[in-house]
């Protein structure tokens, strides 16, 4: 497939907030409507799903608006002492862990986001947590073979209707709960006359799940992990932290500058004929994809050193968290976990260091996820 590659970081902006771009295929990409887009495609569940993600105008408000109000700022503040708890947990464990080396992004980075949303979810610990966690992996592996592919998306939607259905029989106070509530209750009444007289398909259930487990931790584990390595490789940017010449917002937001944590996005569709600035002409169903991290170090925006990590960067402005209409509800959320787990990190192990050195870390193996494979440190020096 072929797809235009946004990285201007002002032209992007523009696009994402133009009603001429659209994230729905099944109404807006002739090779979705076609039939060209097979599920053995390694981006196929990013463009197959039904929920916030692929819709389009009133859709996209139909289903954000069931979601919206469990990411609202008084929620995300409620769960500080949450996610405190959880990175203090973490900590007394990395201090025990037996050797020398610890893989950070295993231990830490990913371990706090995921236990952060899967309680918010409800999801019951042991296998089914497992094995979604392995399924979301999967399919930002953009380079699995076909039989990966079809195999993953087989596994995630009977993990999911399993969740649902164990959920619609015994409900607890989770956000699970709270969409199969609105689903059910919404079906027995025949639809609400504002909402289209359809609130949301079991389809659109299931499939906002799956974004919840995917979009709810993947962002924050990068995240966590590009800041730990940025501050590592550039200890003088630590210690104007460490003396209060920054603050711990200046690490994020830099760090969500500097290195995105979802690269490219797949994908939107032009609704009609965009003619651009420079004279070239998006197309009408022509697919457009959105270079978050090109955009974040974009010289006309950032100058000469855009390609540099530095927290004291007086404009930190970037797109990490997208922009306009389908901007990233879990953002706060997103932001919290940081705050709290990055200097409670550093001040647990002010000696820590990177056990290997920089250039041998290995990406994941992503086109659209931005991360480290491992990260490898010493917690005390």
């Amino acid at each position: 497939m072929v797809a235009w590659g946004v990285t201007d970081q002002e032209l992007l902006k523009k696009l994402l907030t133009d009603p001429r771009v659209s994230k729905d295929p099944r109404r807006h990409w002739p090779a979705w409507i076609k039939g060209e887009i097979r599920p053995e495609w390694p981006l196929y569940t990013w463009v197959a799903v039904q929920n916030m993600f692929t819709a389009y105008g009133s859709e996209h408000k139909r289903l954000r608006t069931l979601v919206a109000k469990a990411f609202t700022a008084r929620r995300t503040n409620a769960l500080r002492p949450r996610v405190e708890a959880i990175v203090d947990e973490l900590l007394g464990e990395l201090a025990a862990a037996p050797g020398d080396v610890v893989d950070l992004r295993e231990k830490y980075a990913y371990a706090i986001p995921i236990q952060v949303i899967c309680e918010l979810l409800g999801l019951p610990e042991g296998e089914t947590r497992t094995g979604l966690r392995r399924c979301v992996d999967s399919i930002f592996h953009t380079s699995a073979g076909p039989e990966e592919v079809t195999a993953n998306h087989a596994e995630m939607y009977r993990l999911l209707a399993s969740v649902v259905a164990a959920k619609r029989a015994t409900p607890g106070d989770d956000l699970t709960s709270d969409l199969i509530a609105a689903r059910d209750e919404d079906a027995k009444e025949g639809g609400k006359e504002e909402d289209g007289g359809r609130r949301l398909t079991e389809q659109e259930l299931v499939d906002t799940l799956l974004l919840m487990v995917g979009a709810g931790h993947e962002t924050t584990v990068n995240l966590l992990d590009n800041a730990i390595h940025a501050l590592l490789t550039h200890p003088a940017q630590l210690a104007l932290v460490r003396t209060g010449e920054a603050s711990w917002t200046d690490v994020v937001e830099e760090t969500l500058r500097h290195q995105a944590p979802v690269a490219n996005l797949p994908l939107r569709y032009a609704v009609e004929d965009i003619p651009l600035d420079n004279g070239t002409v998006l197309r009408r169903g022509d697919a457009i994809l959105a270079g978050y991290a090109a955009a974040g170090r974009d010289p006309r925006v950032h100058g000469a050193t855009a390609g540099t990590f530095e927290i004291t960067r007086p404009v930190k402005d970037h797109l990490s968290f997208g922009h306009g209409a389908h901007f990233c509800l879990g953002a706060p959320l997103a932001r919290l976990e940081a705050a709290v787990a990055l200097p409670a990190l550093f001040a647990r192990f002010p000696a820590l260091t990177l056990a290997a050195a920089p250039e041998r870390l290995e990406p994941v193996d992503s086109f659209i996820s931005n991360g480290h494979r491992t990260l490898p440190v010493r917690l005390h020096g």
